[in-house]
């Protein structure tokens, strides 16, 4: 698995680490994403909606800030996150470690 760091990710600030756990054919059209994500401290995946598809984060470990279409908590390991169809979200690492969740794309 390669692990592909992304520049300012939906408009988020510093960058994203991104390590897919299945690729686009073992995914077979039903899902968008599987991966394990990782926020360095004082970065963050800025703002986005999600239409046609849900998207759900697992934290794994650090502590963030999470958007949930606007209304901010804080999230930390074992905390789960939903953002259905139509809505959207954004994740800021609030701590002084690694922000590590799962992200998981199921298309509509």
């Amino acid at each position: 698995m390669e692990i592909q760091r992304i520049e300012n990710m939906c408009g988020g600030n510093g960058h994203v680490f991104l390590k897919p756990i299945l690729n686009e054919k073992q995914l077979n059209g039903k899902c968008g994403l599987y991966a394990e994500v990782t926020l360095e401290p004082g970065c963050s995946l800025g703002y986005h909606e999600h239409h046609g598809e849900s998207e759900t984060y697992y934290i794994l470990s650090g502590k963030g800030i999470y958007s949930d279409n606007g209304e901010l908590r804080m999230v930390e390991a074992g905390d789960m996150t939903f953002t259905p169809d139509g809505k959207g979200h954004a994740l800021t690492n609030a701590g002084e470690e690694n922000l590590v969740f799962m992200a998981l794309i199921i298309l509509n």
